[in-house]
């Protein structure tokens, strides 16, 4: 990737503290007495389950799936919308919501087929994404009103189709985007799911890994393998756990429909329509959605003049906002409490 432009911050964080990328928003400390940080609280205290009660919007789409929708905090307060990846729900942002709702409006909702949202009827792709995306902000952020976007994994690729699906609701609904741990294509050319000696997983068999629809069931072996294949080495038990939990909720069914769905996705033309303050994140540890597919948005994203920080969290695997929360809420709150971008093209 050619080296960023003046206007793009690249960002090298440890696994501890992450104190190059706190210095990004430090001049506005002052403003962040609601917010809370890992590194003041003991050990994994902001996996616990959130103490405020959310606000819960059930949205029924227009094919007939009923979305959950959680909302924590003031509801007067600038939002901020969480969207999760593939085989996690709404709880996978709970280190957010307990970090970030005393200042804003945390919103979070299941993906359609995980947690308590629907299935419905509409074969699952990238539309289906972008329509649930465009469906909940209509619901969640008041007409006038801008969010900061957020998302993770299949998140992050629900705002890139989003974007390319519905252009015009880019600035009139989002203020900025943060897209964590994502691609837009080739994900399974890129992942690197066996140790390097074994070398890659050949496509048709990757390709048919991911939909199947087969159970999983808790045992010593799951633990070590998902936390080989989506946190880094150098995790907590407790962070592997919390993502173990979640993940292992999620049904057979709804992960092998979407698994066969990312297993062919291709949104890069998204990208173009992406025209508001952009950050990309990703993990060195990432063995999902490698570096490689990062350099590769922010390069396009640089190219359009859209990139605003390209953040490399070092030693961190691909569930980033779990292993390196006060390095992504800080990046969260810097485009939180940037200035502001015009909400007309």
């Amino acid at each position: 990737m050619k080296k960023p432009s003046r206007r793009t911050t690249l960002v090298i964080a440890g696994v501890a503290g992450a104190a190059a990328v706190a210095g990004l928003v430090a001049y506005r400390a002052h403003r962040r007495h609601a917010v809370v940080r890992a590194a003041d609280r003991p050990p994994h205290a902001l996996l616990a389950p959130p103490t405020l009660d959310p606000d819960v919007v059930d949205l029924t789409t227009d094919d007939g799936a009923h979305l959950h929708i959680r909302a924590y905090g003031d509801p007067d307060a600038d939002p901020i919308v969480l969207s999760h990846g593939w085989t996690c729900n709404a709880d996978y942002w709970i280190p957010q919501i307990n970090a970030l709702a005393g200042r804003y409006r945390v919103i979070t909702y299941d993906q359609r087929g995980h947690g308590r949202s629907d299935l419905g009827t509409r074969a699952f792709g990238p539309d289906v994404l972008a329509d649930d995306l465009a469906a909940v902000l209509a619901a969640t952020v008041p007409a006038g009103r801008r969010a900061v976007l957020a998302g993770h994994s299949m998140g992050g690729m629900s705002i890139i189709a989003w974007a390319g699906r519905h252009p015009e609701q880019v600035r009139e609904k989002a203020s900025g985007v943060l897209l964590a741990s994502t691609g837009t294509d080739s994900l399974l050319t890129e992942a690197a799911l066996l140790p390097p000696r074994l070398g890659r997983v050949p496509e048709p068999v990757a390709r048919r890994v991911l939909g199947a629809a087969l159970p999983l069931v808790a045992s010593p072996l799951t633990t070590r393998a998902l936390k080989y294949v989506a946190l880094a080495p150098g995790s907590s038990p407790a962070e592997v756990e919390f993502c173990e939990k979640i993940v292992l909720g999620c049904t057979p069914r709804a992960r092998g429909n979407w698994g066969a769905a990312l297993s062919a996705i291709d949104i890069r033309t998204g990208l173009e329509h992406l025209t508001v303050p952009t950050t990309v994140l990703v993990g060195t540890a990432d063995r999902l959605t490698p570096p490689v597919h990062a350099h590769r948005l922010a390069e396009a994203l640089e190219a359009a003049g859209h990139l605003e920080h390209f953040v490399v969290l070092d030693g961190i695997g691909h569930m980033s906002s779990v292993e390196a929360i006060d390095a992504f809420d800080d990046e969260l709150l810097y485009l939180a409490e940037r200035e502001p971008v015009q909400a007309t093209a």
